[in-house]
């Protein structure tokens, strides 16, 4: 079984030869893990990790020069700064990591949905796709299964979208007392992404395995949303996200960090097929419930630590905690190896290593 059959497999919730891996971390630690491991790049680690996905991000802006304040503005008007965390690892070596911290949205004044309908929104048809076919060819070549998902707003979402275009406090305001701003800005997120999708999809004629979305519909404790208002503002585009994809014959992975397991009924009845991160701290305690409630009709991806277990713990710490994740989620099948977001510079060599090995020590079927 190679690794696309091992994933497909997987997804479709029977038993493979083994748990797939997949495998998220920022640059900072791919470069490190390159450079400590002898292996070329980003595509030496996942090779040596033996990681069964590749991700294709596909068309889209170039990197957006900032301007004299440092300030990048992307093609949904979002503004962005990057700002740089220097600090010590657990083992004493001094990391330094940079990012991109969302610094103005666009849509923060707007009072009317004239307003929002005059904002110069993203046109699908300004991207080449020319080249999707030959670059989901070149993800897969290896046998991997491939998967079609960028970050930030290059990524299908609706909260997030809302979040960054008009901020985070005002976005929440909006569903409680402000539906048809919410509404009409979720209107024209779906527009965009539905017709950049189906280029893509059509464009890649067959070589997309699985579709990445995603949005942070959970909190540490708790959603940002009720069942009743995401079935209200939400639901029914996630449903046409998932359609769309299916249509084209491409499975669906959805990322939300957070404790969602109140929506996860939700996201089955919209067709998902995939439901990634499963974050432990918030989760942890409902991994056997949802695996009992809903492990026949949805695959799970994540649920490895990267907060405490992972930059904290032993390598000892490490191999139980997949252990035990792999022992609830990966019975009968139905589960993938992952982190719940990626791996920080916080995180020790050795710690990721621990990782990978017990990824390999736990993931075999009898």
């Amino acid at each position: 079984m190679n690794s696309r059959q091992r994933v497909l497999t997987t997804i479709e919730c029977r038993t493979p030869d083994r748990i797939p891996i997949d495998f998220w971390a920022v640059g900072e630690v791919y470069q490190r893990l390159a450079d400590e491991l002898g292996v070329d790049g980003v595509e030496g680690v996942l090779e040596r990790f033996d990681v069964d996905v590749r991700f294709f991000r596909g068309p889209g802006a170039a990197a957006i020069e900032p301007d004299a304040d440092g300030v990048s503005t992307d093609h949904w008007g979002v503004k962005r700064k990057c700002q740089t965390v220097t600090d010590r690892r657990a083992d004493g070596i001094e990391y330094t990591w940079t990012y991109k911290h969302m610094v103005a949205a666009p849509l923060a004044g707007a009072t009317s949905t004239a307003e929002i309908e005059a904002h110069p929104w993203p046109d699908p048809a300004r991207w080449d796709y020319s080249q999707v076919k030959a670059a989901c060819h070149a993800a897969g070549q290896s046998g991997c299964a491939v998967i079609f998902g960028g970050d930030r707003l290059d990524r299908t979402a609706q909260l997030k979208a809302g979040m960054y275009l008009r901020g985070v406090e005002q976005f929440v305001m909006d569903l409680c007392i402000n539906p048809d701003i919410a509404e009409c800005i979720l209107a024209r997120v779906a527009e965009y992404y539905l017709e950049y999708n189906r280029r893509v999809f059509e464009t890649a004629d067959g070589a997309i395995d699985v579709f990445f979305m995603g949005d942070d519909m959970g909190t540490q404790n708790s959603t940002w949303v009720s069942p009743e208002m995401y079935g209200r503002f939400f639901k029914k585009r996630f449903s046409q996200f998932n359609e769309l994809a299916h249509s084209f014959g491409i499975k669906t992975m959805y990322h939300t960090c957070g404790r969602v397991t109140d929506l996860i009924g939700e996201f089955v009845d919209a067709g998902l097929d995939v439901l990634q991160s499963l974050q432990p701290g918030p989760m942890n305690e409902d991994f056997a419930k949802i695996k009992r409630q809903y492990g026949r009709d949805l695959c799970f991806q994540g649920g490895i630590d990267i907060q405490d277990v992972l930059p904290h713990g032993t390598p000892e710490d490490i191999r139980r905690h997949v252990q035990e994740t792999a022992g609830i989620l990966g019975a009968g099948g139905g589960y993938i190896f992952g982190t719940a977001h990626n791996i920080l510079p916080d995180t020790p060599t050795e710690n990721i290593l621990a990782l990978i090995d017990a990824y390999h020590e736990f993931g075999g079927y009898e």
